[in-house]
């Protein structure tokens, strides 16, 4: 059973514990973005995101929600307000939250198997290897 097929409960926050969040829901697409955008807001190559449905997700932690940003009208990242951790995106009107990967308790759960914005993907890393087509 891979990690997509798996239904638990996954935790996961920013570096400083103060954003918490927890995931029952089944997650879908891991992927890499490497967008100006996205890295700008995490100062690396890329960011890594799993999206899950936003039934069955919660923000638990102590600071509850995360603070936003607009990258673009109606798209905020989330990311804790003291800690500077990036924790999500989110966007307006939709049914779901891709969280970092990194921000998961465990962040060996998930491998991207998809890359956003392969044009813009700096030229010093290999980029994810394009998912095979069905047959």
């Amino acid at each position: 059973m891979s990690e997509m097929d798996q239904q638990r409960t996954l935790t996961g926050g920013c570096l400083c514990g103060k954003i918490r969040y927890s995931a029952s829901s089944r997650p879908f697409y891991p992927h890499v973005c490497s967008c100006p955008h996205c890295r700008k807001l995490s100062g690396g190559p890329m960011m890594a995101f799993v999206g899950f449905p936003l039934s069955g997700f919660a923000w638990d932690g102590p600071g509850g929600e995360p603070a936003w940003y607009a990258t673009s009208p109606g798209a905020g990242r989330g990311f804790c307000g003291d800690c500077g951790s990036r924790v999500c995106a989110l966007d307006e009107g939709s049914d779901a939250v891709f969280v970092t990967i990194m921000s998961l308790d465990d962040d060996r759960v998930f491998v991207p198997r998809n890359q956003h914005f392969r044009d813009d993907a700096v030229s010093w890393l290999p980029q994810v290897p394009e998912p095979k087509a069905a047959v």
